[in-house]
């Protein structure tokens, strides 16, 4: 574990601290959005934000995919697993996730739907030549980190002719999400949020390399640093942000090279292409309807397209009252913000998705932070 001791040490966690505190100029503020959820529980787990100066403020960005799937979709696995009948296989973050009336999978599969957590798209695999008379989904969610590995259980599938696997694919993507929150109101005319630069997602960055970025900083003026998740690669990324600020400069820095290169995983690059294209739009919790930010399945592999296959219902969906989930995600209000934080909200009994996921702010603010309710606090809330 020596490396990643490394990482954490505190002597060079203090002299870093001192550096930040030297070149962060007292006359004005920098205020940097950590777009991974990652990014959001390695300052609370180790305390970075406390070792900032005042004028360093850290604005939690949309970067959890549990966190920012529309009640809608979410709702709409429910469906398949309980009109339909089949074996719904999740990722174990999603289990939990309230949906409309506080209806999350693990609720379904409570009440008899054969819903299954699986760690990797080989499990879902696995079950389906498992069960040959029986219908399996696979709910595929995540950003471009978890997109190839579903490209290559559909790739699978079809080499195998597995007829009853197929996949209901919420798969988004983080430079639009981006570009999105730096031409939304409320960063561009309102000055609601204020954004001084981004510290941008590692593991994504390491599937479609630092290249992407590039047209941000330019576009928008906005620094980017691609940073690690080690409270040593937080800090690094966020003097580098700083000398950037300072120095009036826009570019892409990459703080993580030990892991992203500017061209990415060019293989896992090919593999996606050939197997997902852009939707045209899609809804992301929080920001609405999101331009090309989201892969469908391509016709030449539509057999194996939950969409496609299965006819999911028109449907009324919406948020749990009073759940600020929406407005965390988009930095406009902060987890404490929210009144049922700590009260009604828990990771025990939780309303929203940024309470559930374990990349999501309102877990942090929990696990780490010193923000807990009243013990006996009433649980009960109107959904």
């Amino acid at each position: 574990m020596k490396y990643v001791d490394e990482f954490r040490d505190g002597d060079l966690a203090a002299n870093l601290a001192a550096k930040i505190s030297a070149e962060a100029r007292p006359d004005r503020s920098y205020h940097l959005m950590e777009f991974c959820g990652g990014h959001t529980h390695a300052i609370f787990r180790y305390g970075v934000q406390d070792l900032m100066p005042d004028n360093v403020k850290f604005v939690h960005g949309p970067g959890c995919p549990v966190c920012v799937l529309p009640v809608r979709r979410l709702d709409d696995a429910v469906e398949l697993a309980e009109r339909y009948d089949v074996i719904l296989c999740s990722y174990g973050d999603m289990m939990r996730v309230p949906g409309t009336k506080q209806r999350s999978l693990i609720r379904a599969k409570a009440d008899g739907a054969d819903i299954r957590m699986v760690y990797s798209t080989i499990d879902a695999l696995k079950i389906a030549r498992d069960n040959p008379d029986r219908q399996v989904v696979f709910f595929g969610i995540g950003f471009e980190t978890t997109t190839p590995p579903t490209a290559v259980a559909i790739h699978q599938a079809q080499a195998e002719g597995l007829e009853n696997f197929t996949v209901f694919c919420n798969h988004v993507l983080t430079p639009s999400a981006i570009g999105h929150i730096l031409e939304s109101p409320e960063v561009r005319d309102l000055g609601t949020v204020k954004i001084d630069g981004f510290l941008g997602p590692s593991h994504v960055s390491s599937v479609i390399g630092s290249e992407p970025y590039e047209f941000f900083a330019e576009e928008f003026a906005k620094p980017v640093v691609i940073a690690g998740f080690e409270p040593l690669d937080v800090m690094l990324s966020v003097l580098m942000l700083i000398r950037q600020i300072n120095e009036g400069r826009a570019e892409v820095g990459n703080e993580y090279t030990r892991v992203v290169t500017r061209e990415g995983n060019l293989k896992a690059q090919k593999l996606v292409s050939e197997i997902f294209e852009l939707r045209q739009s899609f809804e992301w919790r929080g920001l609405g309807e999101v331009p090309y930010s989201a892969l469908r399945i391509r016709d030449a592999y539509a057999a194996f397209d939950a969409e496609k296959r299965f006819e999911i219902s028109e449907k009324q969906s919406r948020e749990v009252k009073s759940c600020e989930c929406p407005a965390i995600l988009r930095g406009v209000k902060k987890p404490t913000d929210c009144k049922l934080f700590g009260t009604v909200c828990t990771p025990d009994n939780p309303m929203g998705s940024c309470m559930v996921s374990s990349e999501g702010a309102c877990a942090a603010y929990w696990s780490y932070g010193r923000f807990r309710g009243p013990a006996g606090a009433d649980k009960e809330v109107a959904a």
